[in-house]
């Protein structure tokens, strides 16, 4: 067991939610109300969701580098190139999700998203 790796993949998942809750309650939120967003697709609410979810996305990006610290401490090395690979396919698997979801599929980066996944789980081979 790496302690150091295991310290670091638990202080990566505490700073994304730490960055989640508060720029969402300190930033976003009080962003949202005095700020005069580009009025996208007919309004502003493009423009908001995606202020939001690229916020989030990189504490989920977080979530996904703890993931491998911790599969590099616990999976055998042989096997620790196949399981980063399915983490990373996996975290733009929700990346492309979020992003079309938010967006209602609106927001391209969902395609480009999806395509990373695919192609990393690919290369797992």
């Amino acid at each position: 067991m790496n302690t150091c790796l295991i310290t670091g993949a638990i202080l990566a998942v505490l700073i994304s939610m730490v960055h989640s809750y508060l720029g969402e309650r300190y930033i976003l939120t009080r962003l949202f109300r005095r700020a005069a967003l580009p009025h996208l697709f007919g309004s502003d609410r493009f423009a908001r969701q995606t202020l939001r979810f690229a916020w989030h996305l990189s504490s989920i990006a977080w979530i996904g580098f703890a993931g491998i610290m911790i599969s590099f401490t616990y999976v055998d090395p042989l096997q620790s190139r196949r399981v980063a690979l399915q983490i990373i396919s996996l975290t733009f698997v929700i990346h492309a999700i979020i992003t079309a979801y938010a967006t209602r599929g609106r927001h391209l980066a969902w395609i480009v998203y999806l395509a990373i996944a695919l192609v990393c789980w690919l290369g797992i081979g």
